[in-house]
């Protein structure tokens, strides 16, 4: 089988493995959903005393929240993905087998996480967002080109979550338990990605730097876009280059960590 074949079966299993979890699924829309309502109602009341907050019109707020909603597991803004199970087999020396399989094990995880986060943004997704289309006002384009500008973003901002959150995996070859550092990343994503309130709320200094953080390609960059309050190809740009950039970085680390591998295994 051609490498290209291997990572797409890979994929392609992933996606199976997640929706064989039917209960937890339905379950995980009835969650979506109810919380968007929450958000909802939160978001309408802020507005309602701060219109155009962020630069942002009610309607396009409201929108901002189920997007969040659509995108809280497609992105694994909280965890739950793929790097939990990695630490494990890197704390057990099970990578061990991992490192010596005809196979990268950066590509590896990573077509897996796309077939997860593939899975999460139909089946965990688009109920959420018809839900609020259905209650509230959402400010929906009906451009073609914006929406395929807006799935291109989702799928950098999917590349950008796997690049970090492999880093925060292969951190356990040092520190063998990565229960905190995967909290931390947890927290920082929750707060930088958008997922409270729009980037564009934070006022000053503090709203330059979030904005420039890689959690700000996972849901802020996909919905300026869909807003048609950021420009495409900037946007493109910026998650691409925290892509490389952390993709790089763990090419690196993945090599340090094989090399130290290979040498307490001799």
């Amino acid at each position: 089988m051609g490498s290209g074949r291997l990572y797409a079966a890979v994929a392609a299993g992933g996606f199976r493995r997640y929706a064989t979890y039917r209960t937890a699924t339905l379950a995980g829309m009835f969650t979506n959903t109810v919380f968007g309502v929450i958000l909802a109602y939160t978001y309408i009341a802020l507005w309602d005393e701060r219109p155009h907050l962020g630069g942002y019109d009610q309607s396009q707020a409201l929108t901002f929240v189920w997007l969040g909603q659509a995108l809280l597991m497609t992105m694994c803004v909280m965890g739950t993905g793929f790097e939990d199970e990695l630490i494990e087999r890197i704390r057990t020396g099970d990578i061990a087998i991992d490192l010596y399989r005809p196979a990268d094990l950066q590509l590896w995880w990573l077509a897996q996480d796309m077939g997860r986060a593939l899975f999460h943004l139909l089946g965990r997704g688009l109920i959420p967002v018809a839900v609020g289309a259905w209650l509230f006002d959402l400010t929906l384009p009906t451009s073609p080109a914006t929406w395929l500008a807006f799935l291109v973003a989702v799928a950098l901002g999917m590349l950008v979550s796997y690049s970090f959150r492999f880093l925060v995996a292969l951190t356990a070859f040092w520190l063998l338990d990565g229960a905190g550092i995967i909290q931390m990343a947890w927290l920082a994503g929750v707060f930088c990605s958008g997922m409270v309130l729009p980037l564009n709320v934070f006022p000053g200094l503090l709203g330059e730097v979030v904005r420039a953080l890689p959690w700000a390609a996972l849901i802020q960059a996909p919905a300026d876009i869909l807003l048609g309050e950021a420009d495409p190809l900037g946007t493109f740009a910026f998650q691409a280059g925290w892509a490389v950039a952390l993709l790089s970085v763990g090419r690196l680390l993945q090599a340090v960590a094989t090399r130290r591998v290979v040498v307490q295994g001799g």
